[in-house]
Parts: structure tokens; sequence; C-alpha cells
């Protein structure tokens, strides 16, 4: 302690290092910004424009035409860049627990809950058959085979509730039963994949002993148990209390504090710190005495800021250039159809089994199919673990992109062939100008770039 109290103080970040995190973060930033709202004047997430930011200035594309500017980038102090999306990262997750909204799960449980795991179950049998024929191609050197092929099926059973629900709110659907069901059936698939998430990842750090993979499921199951006694206990107190006080502040910082809190808690527990910040938020939302709008600061920051930061950091470490190769191109292409096959069919599947029309399941397959942010935070933790190699990162990144990108013209299609409105529907909406909104929206994830989740 004594040895401690002596040291000298850590020197700061001195001034080149300082001008270079400068110069990398205006850079990705203002170039995300910008190719983000290309994106979405092509009817196309932002995601999609802020991943090809790093993928343009990576070793996709820059690295190969001026080395030392694409290694600047993508190299130099690129921990610094990651630190700055991990926190954005674990607000984004926390933004998507928020606007979980449980009576839409209580009022289409049933049809929901089969839909849900129709299409987890298929996409996830055929990520691991995948992921074990295909380990010693794909996995990074040293990593177990039996967890990368767990990891690639949790990979492709997840959908993204964020960019479902901003493709229903665009295209008038949110009042819609089936809007509706696929919200809440995307929700039950999100759920298992932040499940599946930490079992995996603390397999892969503890090895594969009976103890070991014991210990790997039950306490991400108890965590998820016992969280709603710590909502009651202590996040509902302290979220009341900050509402009380009066303005915005207490809320926002409340709520930022308490994220950082249940993530570090949770990685503290050899899990995901991102489990952390999803079940924080999910119990924020939940939370009694909130006033509407109030996260409308913790969003602005996060979408617009820290989240393009991010993904465009993230599309720093894709290298298309390994596509070049006949045998990973034909892999690239095989597990994105699996993906898109395995999603769409599983949900369609589970419509059809609770009595919906084919149509109506199709529309479920096409919505649950959008994977989004959630593929690329998982992207992000196989890489980090050293699970995924370099072509497996980029495979699955590819994956987000190409089934956030397929999913509205094809929801649209399918809703061309449904049914009107049920008397149901059109009870839950009131006229707004010249469109029918719903009376109380269940999620709302703003307008703008929000669409990149």
């Amino acid at each position: 302690m004594t040895d401690l109290l002596a040291a000298a103080p850590p020197p700061p970040l001195s001034g080149h290092p300082l001008l270079t995190f400068l110069l990398q973060v205006g850079l990705l930033l203002g170039a995300a910004f910008l190719l983000g709202r290309l994106a979405m004047r092509f009817g196309m997430p932002a995601i999609a424009g802020e991943l090809t930011v790093g993928i343009i200035l990576g070793p996709s594309l820059l690295s190969g035409l001026l080395p030392d500017l694409g290694g600047w980038l993508s190299v130099d102090q690129v921990h610094l860049l990651d630190a700055v999306g991990q926190f954005g990262v674990l607000m984004l997750v926390a933004i998507s627990g928020m606007h979980l909204d449980r009576s839409l799960v209580r009022r289409h449980g049933t049809t929901a809950l089969t839909v849900g795991a129709a299409g987890v179950v298929l996409p996830l049998g055929l990520g691991i058959g995948a992921g074990l024929l295909l380990a010693d191609s794909l996995r990074e050197p040293g990593s177990d085979a039996i967890v990368f092929a767990l990891f690639l099926g949790v990979a492709m059973c997840v959908s993204a509730i964020p960019v479902i629900a901003k493709t229903l709110i665009d295209m008038n659907l949110m009042h819609r039963k089936i809007g509706q069901l696929i919200l809440v059936s995307g929700t039950i698939s999100d759920a298992f994949g932040w499940l599946m998430l930490p079992m995996v990842t603390a397999m892969a750090t503890t090895g594969l002993s009976g103890g070991n993979v014991a210990v790997a499921i039950i306490t991400p199951v108890a965590v998820f148990a016992g969280s709603p006694l710590v909502g009651r206990l202590v996040i509902n107190p302290l979220m009341g209390w900050a509402h009380r006080s009066g303005g915005d502040s207490a809320p926002v910082v409340t709520t930022v504090v308490l994220v950082i809190f249940a993530a570090a808690g949770t990685h503290a527990l050899g899990l995901e710190a991102i489990l952390g910040a999803f079940l924080v938020g999910w119990l924020i939302g939940a939370a009694p005495g909130g006033r509407p709008g109030w996260t409308a600061p913790v969003e602005s920051i996060t979408l617009y800021v820290f989240a393009p930061i991010f993904f465009a950091t993230a599309g720093l470490r894709m290298d298309l250039t390994a596509l070049a190769d006949p045998e990973t191109l034909a892999i690239a292409l095989a597990i994105v159809v699996l993906a898109i096959v395995g999603k769409f069919l599983g949900a369609a599947i589970g419509g059809l089994m609770s009595g919906l029309t084919r149509w109506e399941s199709l529309a479920l397959g096409a919505g649950m199919n959008a994977r989004g942010v959630v593929e690329v935070i998982i992207a992000m933790v196989g890489m980090r673990l050293g699970i995924l190699s370099t072509e497996a990162y980029t495979i699955i990144v590819l994956v987000a992109v190409v089934t956030s990108l397929m999913a509205p013209p094809l929801l649209r299609l399918a809703m061309r062939h449904t049914v009107e409105d049920s008397p149901e529907d059109l009870a839950r909406t009131r006229p707004i100008g010249d469109r029918a909104e719903p009376v109380a929206a269940p999620v709302d994830v703003g307008g703008g770039q929000g669409s990149k989740l």
C-alpha cells in the first residue's frame, strides 16, 4: 500500500497520441455521419453506411492503397477507439433493453413464443452444424472448435429488435397484429441470444470441462432470474428518486451510472459486459414514474455520436480482400444463405404452426431476419475473445448488413398479400393527419439515424 501511495501518478496523454486520437475520432465520426445519411436516402439503415466507413478506411481498401494512412487508422492507438466504442455499445444495448414492452409479450405470448422458438432452433442448429464443418477454416488458431460452432450458432439465431421496430414504424405496421407479433417474437429471439452469448463466452475463457460448463450455464440463468429482484430493490427506488428530483440531468446521469456498474458487474462474474447493460436497460424501462421522452438525451448522444464511432471502428476490422479467395468466398456465401434461410423458414414455420396465414408467416420471417447491431456486437465479442478469425468476423458482419438491407423490401412484399386490419387492430389506432398511428406505440426508437439499430 505504501508503494502504491508513493508511486508517481501516470502521465497524461501526451501531445502526439492525443492529436492522433482526436483526428481519428473526428474523421470516423464525420465520415460515419455522412455515409449513414447517404445510406438512409437510399432506404437503407444507417449502420450500412457507418460500417462502410470502416471498410473504406481499413484493410479492405485504404490499407492496400495507402498502407501508412490505413495503418494509422486501424492500428495506431486502436485501443483508445475501442474504449469509446465499448462505451457506445453498452449504451446502445441498454437503450434496446429500455424499449422492450412486456405488455406485448403478455398480449401475444403463446403465438410469439412458438414463432420465437422456431426462429431460434432452426438457425441455431444450422449455425452449429456449419461451425463444426468449417471450424478449421474460420476459427482463430488455438480456439476450441466446439466453442466456435456454438458461437456461430448464436450469431445466426439472433434478431435485431431496434432495426425491426424502426422498420415497422416507418411502414406504419406497429399497430397491426402482425407487426406486434414480429416485435415480440424478435424480443424472445434476442433474449435467448443474450442468454446464450455469456454461456459461450464463459466456455471460451474457462474451458469445456464439466464443472466449467455447468458454471457457464448456471451463472447467466441466475443473473436473469435475479434481475427482477434487483429491479425492485435497487433500480426502481433510484430511478424514482431521479425522476422526482426535477430536471433532466438526474435521470440521465443515474441511467448512465447504472448501466456502467451493471456492465462491470456481469463482466466481474465472467460474463459479457453487454449482458449487464441489456438487463439494466430493461429494468430501467420498466421502472415506474418515468416521464415521456426522458430518454431522449441519452439516445441522442448514443445514436448520433458513440454508436457511429463503434460501427466505423467495427468496419475497420473487416477485410473484404479475404473474399477474393474462392474458397473463403464460397464459405461466406454459404453462411449468408444459411443465416437467411434458417431464420426466415424458422419464423415462418412457427407462424404456420400458430395458425397464421402463409403470407403472415412469411412476413414474420422477413421481419425477424434482420440482424443489425446485435450481430455486429456478437462479432466484435468473438474477435476480442480470440474465437473468430478475421475471415469469420468479416462474414458475420456481412450477414448483419445483408439481412438488415433485405428486411424492409421483403416485409413490404409480404404485407401486400396479408389481410386488412382486423377490428382489434383498428381499435388500437386513431387518425393523425392522413395516416393511422398507434394510440400508444409500444416502441419508439427515435427518428433520423435511429434506424442504425
